[in-house]
């Protein structure tokens, strides 16, 4: 199973301070031989963004190497997004959504289940 990893859990994953650090680590560590996880630019900027602005990270340079080491498992790829603006669900009402249901389109799109600890995407894995 291809799994396409939102921002959340990719800094819970890579970041002992994360709150849901353990809860992350317990999932990724609970999978299978033939489960392959996936990042895509989206989910690696806003890692970035969002390891700056909590100061999970000291510096650009030091989230880049956060994430290169996270993401540098042959377990790990990128998917391309080549989704655009008319792609999204239909359960995509306001713009809080929009970002959430590229993510889920783009899973989709590529064979993969977007996981997130967000409970209000449909059709997403949920991790508790």
């Amino acid at each position: 199973m291809k799994h396409l990893l939102d921002v959340n859990v990719l800094l819970a994953l890579a970041h002992a301070a994360h709150p849901h650090h353990a809860m992350a680590t317990g999932w990724f560590g609970a999978r299978g031989t033939a489960d392959r996880f996936c990042t895509c630019s989206i989910t690696e900027i806003g890692f970035l963004r969002v390891s700056l602005q909590a100061r999970l990270d000291v510096d650009l340079a030091a989230a880049q190497v956060t994430l290169a080491g996270l993401i540098s498992s042959p377990l790990f790829s990128r998917l391309n997004d080549s989704l655009g603006g008319a792609s999204l669900p239909a359960y995509v009402k306001k713009p809080a959504d929009i970002t959430d249901g590229h993510l889920l389109a783009l899973a989709a799109h590529h064979g993969a289940k977007l996981v997130t600890f967000d409970a209000g995407i449909p059709g997403a894995l949920s991790l508790p």
